[in-house]
């Protein structure tokens, strides 16, 4: 079983992915724009193989306009040796990627334009797999469509074009339940129909439950049938309801003890699970790090490492409390992080950021210049009067990580949670 997250690294330098306008879009301008972003997800695969991450989501927005006449180049060429230097390292390091075209490529829609586009979109993100080398496990996921007032026939459009579709497309297209017009069940008849693999997605079904009452994991082993000795290990999407937005919205973390009583619903031969979260690989992280054994205390020490300075401007009591945990050796990952959510839901008050502040300068004082000792004791004083946000000093601080190369502030997650 396999961990993973989705398309963008929080709190990892250097992997941010740039895009433009589509008026902005000559061959210079694309041409640094997929040149960063090839760079920033090598950067993404390294920090992966570093945390144990086995299972990543590329983001469609890899190549801007990858699928339209507006990008004219032939990228497949221009940076063939940058695809294959991804796909050698997501080789090397047992990476397992996958690709999930956005709502707009509707495969049974009645316009045939829009189908056109679809089948282009499909093309593009296939190509992005093949020039990087990965075999037929990493998969492009789909959502079936509309309805259009007749669900029977738009399930029958989508499956002939799904016929129509090169092979090349086809050995690595899944298909997904969603969360108002095709319920599991329905995605499992055209399975049935076509053979194509289905990845059951647990939001979208507690939104939109299928006819024949299951619990979840009746319909995660029903899924799993779906998937041939080619295809992979079976695969789900794993999400938790944000309780302060609409249904159907993921949730800032995933939170550990509700996903380790979930996950003791799947058995031990349990599906690749990607986490859908607003935190990205910092819940990809935590669950990894409670489902795998051996040497606790260092990853724990590692998280914490990451995560002290943002607890301590929200609570004393929670950094007191989660210090005192991890002198116990065997202190458990999801006791660990149950007190870190904790932590990190709680909001300080003006002496707690202070308090964090001055601990995170604590690093410049040997390198800082007279003049950067002195902005930072202004601005101190304006964020007592109420003159000066929080957030202004913390990102004066970050600039000075920057600049003194200060790595274990580097990887903090002070400046962004």
């Amino acid at each position: 079983m396999r961990i993973g997250y989705a398309c963008l690294a929080v709190g990892v330098p250097d992997t941010g992915f740039r895009s433009c306008t589509m008026k902005n879009a000559d061959e210079e301008r694309l041409t640094a724009i997929i040149s960063h972003n090839l760079h920033s997800l090598e950067k993404i695969m390294e920090y992966n193989h570093k945390n144990g991450i086995r299972m990543f989501r590329i983001s469609s927005d890899l190549i801007p306009f990858g699928s339209s006449p507006v990008n004219f180049l032939e990228w497949w060429n221009i940076f063939g040796d940058e695809f294959k230097r991804i796909g050698d390292m997501v080789k090397k390091y047992d990476i397992r990627v996958s690709m999930h075209p956005g709502q707009y490529t509707v495969l049974n829609s009645p316009d045939a334009n829009i189908v056109e586009r679809a089948v282009l979109d499909l093309q593009y993100h296939t190509r992005i797999l093949d020039c990087m080398g990965v075999d037929k496990t990493c998969k492009i996921i789909l959502h079936v469509g509309g309805v259009y007032g007749d669900k029977a026939q738009a399930a029958r459009r989508f499956e002939l074009n799904w016929r129509g579709m090169k092979d090349s497309v086809k050995e690595r297209l899944v298909i997904e339940n969603d969360d108002r017009n095709y319920t599991v069940e329905d995605v499992l008849e055209i399975s049935g129909r076509v053979g194509v693999p289905v990845v059951f997605d647990n939001l979208h079904h507690a939104l939109n439950p299928s006819i024949e009452k299951n619990p979840d994991f009746f319909w995660v082993a029903e899924c799993g049938k779906t998937w041939k000795r080619m295809d992979g290990n079976p695969k789900i999407h794993y999400s938790q309801q944000n309780g302060n937005k609409k249904k159907g919205s993921h949730s800032d973390i995933i939170r550990i003890r509700e996903f380790m009583e979930y996950l003791d619903g799947l058995g031990n031969e349990g599906p690749d699970i990607m986490l859908e979260v607003k935190d990205k690989n910092l819940s990809a992280v935590k669950c990894i790090n409670c489902v795998t054994p051996g040497k606790t205390a260092r990853k724990l020490e590692l998280e914490w490492s990451r995560y002290k300075y943002k607890v301590l401007e929200n609570s004393q009591e929670k950094y007191n409390q989660i210090r005192k945990m991890l002198k116990d050796k065997e202190c458990s990952p999801v006791s660990f992080y149950s007190v870190l959510e904790e932590a990190l839901d709680m909001q300080g008050n003006a002496g707690s950021f202070i308090n964090a502040a001055q601990h995170v300068w604590g690093y410049f004082k040997d390198h800082a210049d007279e003049m950067e000792r002195e902005k930072f004791k202004k601005a101190m004083v304006s964020f007592q009067r109420g003159d000066l946000p929080l957030s202004a000093i913390k990102k004066y601080m970050w600039k000075l990580s920057v600049k003194y190369q200060e790595e274990y502030l580097l990887n903090s997650y002070y400046f962004i949670l």
